[in-house]
Order: C-alpha cells, then structure tokens, then sequence
C-alpha cells in the first residue's frame, strides 16, 4: 500500500510542478515500466504495461496464444496450461497474465526513471510551444540573461527567446540584467526545443506600443493604418478614425504629448511622425511628407507614381535629412514619388511649350531644373500588400 500512495503522490507532484497533463505522466511511467521489463526479458516475451488508478500500481501483463503444439514457450501455451487460468479459452485465443513488476533490479528502476524524465522534458517543451506560438504577434517583457555570438538571450520566465543582432535597432546597448521589451515575431519547434524569436525593429512593434499606451487603439475606435520605421532614428505611423468626433492623431499623441513620448522612450528616441491616413492618395501623400508643405500634385495612376510641388524654401524639409523623409513617406504611401520646387517646374513647362510650338526641336521629356531651385529628388516605393517595400533616391542636376 506504501508503494501505490507514493507513485499516487509522485504522479500529482510531477503533474504540479511541471503543469503538463496527467495522462501523459501516466503514460510515460507504464512506457518505463514496460522497457525496463523488456529489458530484464531481452524481449523476448510480448508484454504490456497499464496504470491502475484504484491501486495505484503499473500492473504488468504477459501476453501468449493458446496453441496444440508450442514451438516458442515466451509467446504460447497449450490448451491445459491456459485453462487452468480461463476455463472457458480456446484454440487461438490469447490470454494476458499478470507478472511481478516489483522483481526489476536496479538498474530496471534507473531505466523506468530516465524514460520518466525524457517524456516530461519532452512534454514541457510541448506546452511551451503551445503557449508562445499563441502569443505571436504580442509584446513581451523579459530579462537579457547572456550573449551568444552577437545575440541576446532573453528570460521570460518558463523559457528562453533569441534577439538576433539584426532584430536589435541600431545604437542600443543592453547589459545582463537589464529588463527588455519586444516583439514576437516567430516561434518554431526544433530539434533542442521550442526557439522564440524577438525583433525590436519590427514595424509592428510600433503598432503594438501604440496599441498599449493608447486606450482608442486597443477600443477600435482609432486604428494604425500603416507603420514604416528605419530604426533607432525615425518613423512615421498613418492613423484613422472610425469616430468623426475622435481625432486620432491627437489620440496618439495625448495630453502634453505624453503618450507618444512613451513609445518614444521604449524605442530610445526614435522619432516619431502621426500622419493623419487618407483614401485619396494625394492627400496622403501631402500629410506623409509632413512637415513640408506641398503647393501642387500629379497623380499617374497608370504607373503608381506622383509628381509634387513643393516651394523652394521647403525642399529641405520635405526631403528630410539624407532623402530620409521623402523615402518614408514613398514606403507609407506605397508610390514613386517625385519632388521638384516651383522654380524647377516653372522651367521645365517653359522647355516643354517651346519644344511644343516648333520654336525647338523635339526631343524626349527631361525634368528641367536649375541650380537655384536645388536638387531634385525622386523617391520610390513598389506597390503591394508590403508596406516595408524599399524606396531609392535619385539625384538630378541640370
């Protein structure tokens, strides 16, 4: 009776600790049992283990055939033999007998208890899986526990995430021991276990702060349209409001622009651009390359492209520093876009008109610019579902 109330206790005590399901407790333990059986019998008899609940004991059965003529005394009986276990069996039937499974030796038990661990590692490992690959797409808060080869390993807890160097924005420096926030992106089961994969760079990740410091976002009343980011050093997120009477980029931004500098913050000061989102893509387009002002646009639908207009004062601020701010509005607005100043685009009509009226010869459409109206600056963005699709920047002089 000891023996029952101890693996009785040892079974709720694993099934506790470890939170894995007690079935699968009980089937490794008959699964030890069993080989430590087949090991003491060289396998040579056809046994099975079961768990009795009510004795709580693993009962081991051998199994044989009724036979007229046995060959093989492991695996068959005869009539006589068997009927003095089952009166009532026949020719060909099998019968189970019940075995001391308390005769194993020590080494049977080191077996049993080995199989035990394996199936509750291999077990654990299951339900981390589980748990984590139902949380992609989720912030998570752990601790950096040590680096491998330019990668962070991150403790959460019941398990272990990897920060790759390329999923680290630029610029961040992280100790052991410090406390880090990012973005599930990927969970995979492999050979060594569950991998979490983390991303701080991630233009979801954005999205996802927003979606914590703002209380509209995590409501539906606000959503986050579009997020492109290059980061450590800036972003721009379009935003739209199901509610007239919501503003939304006044929503993220919060009182005093508290709740945008928090996210802020989390991304160590990258800055951040709140661009009201728009169906008319011009308009879009205007408000994605804020803070410049735009005088004029040109649409060509054929060609997902648009040529705007910007006086000579703002072709700084819409070009942004290194073409920074018109390639992220391309990536936001997913179109080629085309800046020139008004003094270029005033010249350039002119050279069109006077190839137009016979005064010169024709020759193929260049933009005209000079060297007072500055450079120009063509950004470009593919068209499709990916809003991290890449732009280039093209410089034109006269």
């Amino acid at each position: 009776m000891d023996a029952s109330v101890n693996l009785k206790h040892t079974i709720d005590q694993i099934v506790k600790e470890k939170g894995i399901d007690r079935s699968i407790v009980v089937e490794a333990l008959e699964q030890a049992v069993l080989t430590a059986a087949n090991k003491k019998f060289r396998n040579t008899r056809d046994l099975e283990a079961h768990y009795n609940e009510e004795v709580g004991e693993v009962e081991l059965f051998e199994f044989v055939t009724v036979v007229e003529d046995v060959q093989d005394s492991y695996r068959e009986i005869t009539l006589e033999e068997a009927r003095e276990e089952d009166p009532e069996v026949e020719f060909g039937d099998s019968i189970g007998m019940k075995l001391d499974s308390s005769s194993f030796s020590r080494i049977a038990a080191q077996t049993a208890k080995q199989i035990i661990i394996q199936k509750v590692r291999e077990a654990e490992r299951e339900n981390i899986f589980n748990d984590y690959r139902d949380r992609k797409g989720e912030l998570i808060t752990g601790m950096v526990r040590r680096f491998e080869k330019g990668e962070l390993v991150i403790d959460l807890g019941r398990a272990e995430a990897i920060l790759s160097h390329k999923e680290q924005a630029p610029r961040e420096v992280y100790r052991q021991g410090d406390r880090i926030k990012a973005y599930i992106y990927d969970v995979r089961m492999t050979p060594k276990g569950p991998q979490i994969l983390l991303s701080r760079v991630n233009s979801q990740m954005l999205a996802k702060l927003f979606e914590e410091e703002v209380p509209e976002i995590a409501e539906g009343i606000v959503e986050v349209k579009t997020v492109v980011r290059e980061p450590g050093s800036r972003a721009k997120v379009a935003v739209y409001s199901n509610d007239a009477s919501v503003d939304p980029v006044g929503a993220c931004v919060g009182m005093r622009g508290a709740r945008v500098q928090n996210v802020v913050s989390e991304l160590r000061g990258e800055k951040i651009d709140i661009i009201p989102w728009s169906e008319d893509v011009a308009r879009f387009a205007c408000n994605a390359l804020s803070p410049a002002v735009v005088s004029r646009v040109y649409v060509d639908d054929s060609s997902r492209s648009m040529e705007i207009i910007v006086a000579d004062d703002q072709l700084s601020l819409a070009i942004g520093k290194r073409g920074q701010n018109v390639r992220l509005a391309a990536k936001l607005v997913g179109w080629r876009i085309d800046i020139k100043t008004e003094s270029a685009s005033t010249e350039g009509e002119a050279a069109e008109y006077a190839s137009y009226d016979g005064t010169a010869e024709e020759e193929p459409e260049e933009p005209v610019q000079t060297e007072e109206a500055g450079e120009g600056i063509a950004a470009e963005a593919e068209a499709g579902a990916e809003a991290g699709a890449e732009a280039s920047v093209e410089e034109e002089t006269e």
